[in-house]
């Protein structure tokens, strides 16, 4: 108790001090938030705090400027340092002083319910940018117990056609010099990844200059433990239900937990690390350290989601060169036996409604804020944002499709030009897909062409190997199995006022105290039985009973909308 205490006011001091001129343009004397009026050079300044790391750009950043010169508006954006989430949220709710964006990921219905964001309602019909960004039903999804809207989910939204080319989820990467050096090998099975990286290893336990390689590594700090826990759904070849398994057949929900694929792959991680092949780190390891390992290319094969490493540790790799000696991450379709069908891609856009991007009560010009939000969805500002200044960082050819060569690449990868120069207001609303123009990508990264004229020559030889030539290709797609899906979206707004808030909450204490454990443990087994009774005493019951409830009413309400 008294370490949480210590943290939570460090936390508070380190909140504080960062958001000290929290609402619109800094502080009055009388500590309330002052007016956007006092803005300087026209341009509104705004400020926001995400609870998630993230690069900071620069002050006098480039684009950041182009898109003020253009909106009349400046977001400073602060993110998550030094403390979680959880007491970054809490200390804002304590001092009762935000800034004016806030996403407070697993913290909004906590802000929700503390009264500290503006309802929404009134205003999306005002700019046509931001209704037009869900339909209604998506919108009604959004609303909270007392029928109001406080919160718009920024990603997954995909306008005209679907462009998917990189797999931003969860997946088994192994590197490409591995497949390689087996002869791009048919990897369909837990069994096989881990027999492979085992047989790299053995006869490749140094990189070209010495440096030890890492088999398998696992990222289990905070949230992002699901690195390590949630694998028994996909490999049972579910979705990412996140929380829970949907029986499709049967509308029936399933605890990932406790299942017979469940003990096997627990019980192969606990033969894996005995063997010396999990990175004996991995339970005591940052994020940061993580990043830093992945960064060297050392390590061999992870389970991670895309977006968790591929802007930091992937751009790191670029950047070093060594993308050309095959350190770069594939995903592989795992399953935990031959024949099954792999559902760890879905296509179609995924309404988060348990998060998003809100507004407080701090902000004293609501309506300026939104019209920020609403010009970020126009199509110029998009372009700015992702693809960036034409002829700068990407041409235009004569077919109008956008393109860069490869010393625009290369600034997209270099930490230092993306701190200058880079704006993306990557937390603030965003589209998917293809641009109104009804040609391009509307992002880089999603544009076909210039997605695989980027990609490094060892990536396009695996590619080319396997037949494909995405990421997604190697995974193959499945769409959406239901109206339901995602359930962590619901998952993740459990609170303990309810016996299955509780229990989820006791779930995760129990997972995070005792998965480490059952992998490190000598004896598997024992550790399973001991671990499986601590489970039983968290209630998973209640947890899984509210789920199945909220299963069966968003099938009864997505049944209004199609009858």
């Amino acid at each position: 108790m008294k370490k949480k205490v210590v943290s939570m006011l460090m936390a508070a001091c380190m909140i504080l001090a960062t958001l000290s001129g929290c609402g619109s343009g800094g502080s009055s004397s009388d500590g309330k938030s002052a007016d956007n009026s006092g803005s300087k050079d026209g341009v509104k300044e705004f400020t926001a705090f995400f609870s998630v790391p993230h690069a900071e750009i620069n002050e006098d950043n480039e684009i950041q400027q182009i898109i003020a010169e253009k909106t009349g508006v400046k977001v400073k954006e602060t993110w998550l340092t030094g403390q979680t989430a959880e007491e970054a949220v809490g200390t804002l709710i304590a001092g009762g002083e935000y800034p004016d964006f806030v996403d407070a990921g697993d913290g909004s219905v906590q802000m929700y319910e503390a009264g500290a964001l503006v309802a929404l309602d009134d205003y999306i019909d005002k700019y046509p940018n931001i209704k037009e960004f869900f339909t209604d039903q998506e919108w009604d999804s959004l609303r909270q117990s007392d029928g109001h809207i406080y919160w718009i989910p920024q990603f997954s939204n995909i306008y005209g056609e679907e462009r998917v080319c990189a797999h931003n989820d969860e997946a088994f990467w192994i590197q490409t010099r591995v497949l390689e050096w087996a002869g791009y090998p048919q990897i369909h099975t837990m069994d096989q990844y881990f027999d492979l990286i085992e047989k790299y290893y053995a006869e490749n336990p140094t990189m070209e200059d010495g440096t030890a390689n890492i088999p398998y590594t696992i990222l289990c700090e905070d949230w992002r433990y699901f690195c390590l826990e949630n694998a028994p759904q996909f490999l049972d070849g579910y979705p990412n239900d996140g929380s829970v398994i949907v029986d499709v057949d049967n509308k029936k929900i399933v605890d990932y937990n406790t299942t017979d694929t469940a003990v096997k792959y627990f019980k192969k991680l606990n033969e894996e690390y005995k063997k010396g092949i999990v990175d004996p780190e991995s339970f005591t390891q940052t994020y940061d350290e993580y990043i830093a390992k992945l960064s060297t290319g050392r390590v061999l094969g992870m389970i991670d989601q895309w977006w968790d490493f591929a802007y930091t540790a992937g751009d790191a790799l670029k950047a070093a060169g060594l993308d050309a000696k095959g350190c770069q991450y594939v995903p592989l379709p795992i399953t935990i036996e031959e024949g099954m069908k792999n559902q760890w891609h879905n296509s179609g856009g995924i309404v988060h409604t348990s998060s998003g991007l809100a507004i407080t009560t701090s902000c004293k010009d609501v309506e300026g804020a939104l019209q920020f939000v609403n010009d970020l969805l126009s199509q110029e500002i998009m372009d700015l944002r992702f693809w960036g200044v034409k002829d700068v960082d990407y041409q235009v050819g004569d077919d109008g499709m956008y393109s860069k060569t490869q010393e625009m690449r290369d600034n997209d990868a270099d930490t230092g030009y993306k701190a200058s120069h880079k704006c993306e207001y990557s937390y603030f609303p965003q589209w998917e897909g293809t641009s109104r123009d009804g040609k391009n990508a509307m992002k880089p990264e999603q544009q076909e062409t210039e997605f695989y004229d980027g990609l490094s020559d060892n990536l396009k030889n695996c590619f080319k190997a396997y037949g494909v030539k995405t990421y997604v290709e190697m995974l193959g797609t499945t769409p959406p199995p239901g109206p339901w899906y995602p359930m962590y979206t619901f998952s993740q707004t459990m609170t303990t006022a309810t016996p299955g808030g509780t229990a989820s909450n006791l779930m995760d204490e129990c997972k995070h105290e005792y998965l480490p454990k059952v992998v490190m443990a000598d004896n598997f087994d024992s550790a399973w039985a001991e671990y499986m009774e601590a489970y039983k005493k968290c209630k998973p019951e209640d947890f899984l009973s509210e789920m199945q409830t909220e299963l069966e009413r968003r099938i009864a309400e997505a049944a209004k909308y199609t009858n």
